[in-house]
């Protein structure tokens, strides 16, 4: 009798990911396969898309669509409901609506010969999942998870191996609380965020969104920096920190440095509602091909070292801070790491 494996859609709104677990937890490939959303082109477009994404990665690991026991689907949100995208800023228009559960499920009834049960969460939550997996072993400590990217993915996992998604699907956006800016010097007014509050977002002061900001304001340390001559266009000189930091470049140690103890504060602040025991920090800033090991050792000593006194006495000689593993896959690893679960529930 053929294995039983759980598939993981992770679909962003430029790449989409396929991953499987088998019925042990254990990812089915640690290979990366990701290819265009296509969203471009409409939803079908899209659902024909993870379809033959699960083809590929089926016929890569040399297995079948009938050993598929159940699907795990990794959006963005926000949503209107469960399975149903809202408005999503990097999505078209006509996305939001979108019964993306019931349109997907029927495709991989058609795509099996029959129904399969078929889970739909948001990505950061999943990437959570499957990183608690790895980081807390065969304990049943609690797992929270903060991804600085391009913007803020959190995430928390209990013991049950389940992220925390709220009654609304809003639980752990927590890129969204507000950062105690007097406690950082910062002036003025807080830095804007894409999703329109005005009392500074951790997430404006931790990821790739804020740094334009970040920047102007470190610059004014740093007048005769390269950087502060460059003609360049902002974005353009955004992106170059991350190199220059690798190569010990003042400034943009200093812009890093800041985010570290930021995000910090942050775990701290998150740690007086969640007590999590371990927690994972992701991202590019932890990518092993982006960064120095020196530098990665760096950053995590920095938000430890902000995080500490903060905490409860009792919290300060328990929690671990550990980079994340997983790094693109996590997401979809995840999904399919959510749809075993689900089935073990129902059985």
């Amino acid at each position: 009798m053929s294995k039983k494996i759980f598939i993981g859609t992770d679909s962003g709104a430029t790449t989409s990911k396929s991953a499987a677990v088998w019925e042990n937890g254990e990812a089915v490939s640690t290979k990366l396969l990701q290819r265009p959303t296509n969203a471009q082109n409409g939803r079908d477009a899209v659902i024909n898309g993870w379809i033959a994404g699960i083809t590929e990665f089926l016929s890569q690991n040399k297995l079948s669509w009938s050993q598929v026991h159940g699907v795990g689907l990794a959006i963005p949100g926000p949503y209107e409901r469960y399975g149903v995208f809202g408005k999503s800023p990097n999505l078209p228009a006509s996305f939001c609506g979108w019964d993306v559960h019931a349109d997907y499920s029927a495709a991989l009834a058609k795509q099996i010969g029959r129904a399969v049960s078929l889970v739909v969460g948001n990505d950061g939550n999943y990437g959570g999942v499957a990183e608690a997996q790895i980081a807390r072993g065969k304990t049943r400590a609690s797992v929270m998870m903060l991804m600085p990217g391009s913007g803020l993915g959190c995430a928390f996992v209990g013991a049950d191996g389940l992220s925390l998604d709220g009654d609304t699907l809003a639980g752990m956006e927590a890129g969204h609380m507000p950062v105690p800016l007097s406690l950082f010097g910062l002036a003025g007014k807080p830095f804007p965020c894409g999703c329109g509050r005005d009392w500074g977002c951790v997430e404006a002061y931790t990821t790739i969104s804020g740094l334009p900001h970040l920047l102007a304001e470190k610059l004014k340390q740093f007048p005769e920096h390269e950087l502060a001559k460059s003609a360049a266009p902002t974005k353009e000189k955004v992106l170059s920190l991350r190199g220059r930091a690798q190569k010990g470049d003042a400034l943009a140690l200093e812009i890093f440095d800041f985010q570290a103890r930021v995000l910090g504060l942050h775990v701290a602040n998150l740690a007086m509602a969640l007590d999590p025991g371990i927690v994972v920090i992701g991202g590019g800033l932890m990518d092993h091909e982006g960064t120095t090991p020196e530098f990665r050792e760096r950053y995590l000593r920095l938000i430890r070292e902000a995080a500490t006194p903060y905490l409860w006495p009792a919290q300060r000689g328990t929690i671990k801070i550990v980079p994340a593993v997983l790094g693109d896959l996590s997401q979809a690893i995840g999904a399919a790491l959510v749809a075993l679960y689900h089935s073990r529930s129902a059985a």
